[in-house]
């Protein structure tokens, strides 16, 4: 049993480096635009959320890459519905640096307006958004990690974080009894302040490289 103390303690480590808090989004944007400012850049890849951001920069060091000495930067947009925006201000139109990116199922027809409006490109389907380097999750990330990694590691890891309770007493409500445990772990991770960031640097970390989400490494291996 890990006591509250060590579990707060925990979860700092895991976001170190991480902006929290309500104007963490806005922060996080802020951030990653202000090292492309610097000028050293030369791709970037566009993300919905910060967890999408740790998710694809705790990939980057699994593979041994050094993003900043790369001069590759994770940009966090804020949703989907910003896609345009940053294209403009980095795709040819702009900056003009190598750009890629990922997105949720729901948010697909965004992003491929958002290219066919601005560029690089004008796909019509996800394959010709591949080739341009943006992918797509089946669901969302939470959902193609959990279903990597399967959903007994997944509680193993609840477990080492101190939060096996919480998603115990969760799996307990009436509306989530007798539901697959996958789609609970979903809905637990998106419950939280913090929970979506910190597991989604700790789902990454645990995954078998040979295992990683397609939207993930294809994103990766774009930049």
């Amino acid at each position: 049993m890990i006591d509250k103390t060590k579990r707060r303690e925990l979860a700092r480590k895991l976001l170190v480096g991480y902006t929290t808090g309500p104007s963490a989004a806005t922060e996080a944007t802020t951030r990653a635009l202000a090292k492309l400012e610097d000028g050293g850049a030369n791709a970037v890849a566009l993300v919905e959320g910060i967890s999408d951001q740790i998710a694809l920069e705790t990939l980057a060091v699994r593979h041994g890459r050094d993003l900043d000495a790369e001069g590759v930067v994770i940009l966090p947009i804020g949703g989907a519905q910003a896609i345009g925006r940053y294209l403009r201000l980095l795709g040819p139109e702009g900056a003009d640096l190598t750009i890629a990116g990922f997105c949720d199922a729901g948010e697909e027809a965004v992003f491929r307006r958002g290219l066919i409006e601005v560029g690089p490109g004008a796909p019509q389907t996800r394959v010709d958004m591949e080739r341009l380097g943006f992918h797509v999750c089946v669901e969302d990330l939470e959902d193609e990690l959990i279903r990597a990694l399967g959903a007994t590691r997944v509680e193993q890891l609840f477990d080492s974080q101190g939060d096996l309770g919480s998603f115990r007493t969760m799996q307990g409500q009436p509306f989530w009894r007798g539901q697959k445990v996958e789609a609970q772990m979903r809905r637990w991770l998106g419950s939280g302040a913090t929970r979506k960031l910190r597991y989604s640097r700790l789902l990454v970390e645990s995954l078998d490289l040979d295992r990683v989400p397609h939207a993930l490494e294809g994103t990766l291996a774009s930049i």
